[in-house]
């Protein structure tokens, strides 16, 4: 038989096998996921969760779909973290350092504590990229940040209150219309797509196994 252990949800003691995720052990214990649960898979950041083991004092940071169950894990998540998102105009805006001053301002007041990095799933370097986003230096930040779920984790450890996710958003947004190339063939593609050109490679794609998108997700050609 497969080996269990004691994990606590929302405060409540179970006893659940060692291979599962916290959202997989979650279901296994008779929750039934309505809200906080997306592709299952690490790439939406609906399932943003707070954990500590216990007898250690440090508050971790995870995806319940993607970190597994430790013995003594006392879990708690998160279904939706209120980011503080900005209105605006992109194509009122220009690329420059004045932008995230009357946007984001409290970027600024970053104590270079870290602990955004240390809270992100995806091991973002995230204090980099808001350093970047400081300097109005889009390209880099939209680089930097090009990973980000928007799960919120790395706002929730901050002491200066940034909203982390939505700065990265609006850098590369600015990016893209404003500092990258051009680029024709995406145009192309776009066309393609609206037209419904590629519905059928969208299906044989869609009908692959998992591993498999995800071998040609991860071996893609990059336009450099």
């Amino acid at each position: 038989m497969e080996q269990m252990v004691t994990v606590y949800l929302f405060g409540k003691e179970h006893q659940v096998p060692e291979s599962l995720t916290i959202m997989e052990a979650m279901e296994y214990s008779g929750y039934k996921l309505v809200r906080g649960c997306g592709c299952r898979n690490g790439f939406c950041g609906a399932c943003a969760t707070l954990y500590r083991i216990k007898g250690h004092k440090e508050l971790k940071t995870a995806l319940a779909c993607s970190a597994k169950v430790e013995d003594g894990m006392y879990v708690a998540t998160l279904p939706f973290f209120p980011l503080e998102k900005q209105q605006y105009d992109l194509s009122a805006l220009k690329p420059n350092q004045q932008v995230m001053m009357q946007l984001y301002p409290e970027i600024y007041a970053c104590v270079g504590c870290n602990a955004c990095t240390k809270a992100c799933p995806q091991s973002l370097n995230v204090m980099q990229y808001i350093a970047y986003a400081q300097r109005g230096e889009f390209d880099k930040c939209a680089e930097e940040s090009f990973d980000c779920v928007m799960c919120g984790l790395c706002s929730t450890r901050c002491p200066a209150q940034i909203s982390h996710p939505q700065v990265a958003m609006l850098a590369r947004r600015l990016n893209g219309k404003y500092v990258a190339p051009h680029c024709d063939h995406l145009d192309d593609m776009v066309d393609a797509v609206q037209s419904g050109q590629i519905e059928e490679l969208i299906q044989r794609v869609m009908n692959k196994p998992l591993e498999e998108i995800k071998e040609l997700y991860n071996t893609r050609e990059i336009e450099k």
